[in-house]
């Protein structure tokens, strides 16, 4: 629809105040009504004009607001794809895909940790003091990694570490750090049962694919179990 179609009616008006005004002569009643008449569209239009920019205010305060709640969302669907709901680490595809990502971009350590007897926690204390103790230990260790690493849970009582930025020593370093922290001082939420840990260390160059770097670390890991437990093993 062209701009004439749309305001038909005005462009009257104004084609006919037009005419009136090229008249010469006319009594000045006419040349008043015009005016009026000209005036009176013209507060219309200046109404109409306010109430669609008002409209279209109001529609893009609204656009706005939900395009803040659809990133919002989106945020919050990407969080809960990515991190564990017990303990708001990574969960195991996360760290997964983190650890690899490194790999592709460089040598990478990687530390296995395994709650030591932790049936016996549950079973003694019922799982919700399982998961308590689970939280306390999260938060242990991540007040001990360096800047850089990153945490998630394979599963269970088992917690992956990514040491991107440090060699095999600078991460068994780390674990033995995470491990005089558990044997100095009893987690709060379970003072009377001494929480232990083992660890698995390993290291590999760039390129190495995941499942080879995890599996060096998790055989570690079991030395360090089939050793007597709450020890650092790192592998060969």
């Amino acid at each position: 629809m062209s701009s004439t179609e749309l305001f038909a009616h005005e462009n009257a008006i104004l084609c006919e105040a037009r005419a009136i005004a090229a008249q010469e002569n006319q009594h000045a009643e006419i040349y008043r009504q015009a005016l009026a008449a000209l005036a009176e569209h013209y507060a219309r239009m200046m109404r109409e004009s306010h109430r669609l920019i008002s409209r279209s205010d109001r529609a893009e305060r609204e656009l706005n607001r939900l395009n803040e709640q659809l990133q919002d969302l989106a945020c919050a669907l990407e969080y809960k794809a990515t991190h564990d709901p017990l303990t708001g680490i990574y969960n195991r595809s996360a760290i997964i895909d983190r650890v690899q990502r490194a790999l592709d971009a460089g040598p990478v350590a990687l530390t296995v940790i395994d709650i030591d007897h932790f049936k016996r926690i549950n079973d003694s204390f019922g799982h919700p003091t399982g998961d308590a103790v689970i939280r306390s230990l999260i938060r242990r260790v991540q007040t001990i990694l360096d800047e850089g690493d990153s945490i998630g849970r394979i599963g269970g009582e088992e917690f992956t570490i990514l040491h991107p930025r440090a060699g095999l020593e600078g991460a068994h370093a780390t674990a033995l750090r995470i491990r005089e922290s558990l044997n100095a001082e009893p987690l709060a939420e379970l003072s009377e049962w001494p929480v232990t840990a083992s660890f698995g260390v390993s290291w590999a160059a760039r390129r190495t694919p995941f499942d080879e770097l995890y599996s060096r670390a998790d055989a570690a890991l079991y030395e360090a179990k089939q050793q007597g437990r709450n020890r650092v093993v790192t592998a060969d």
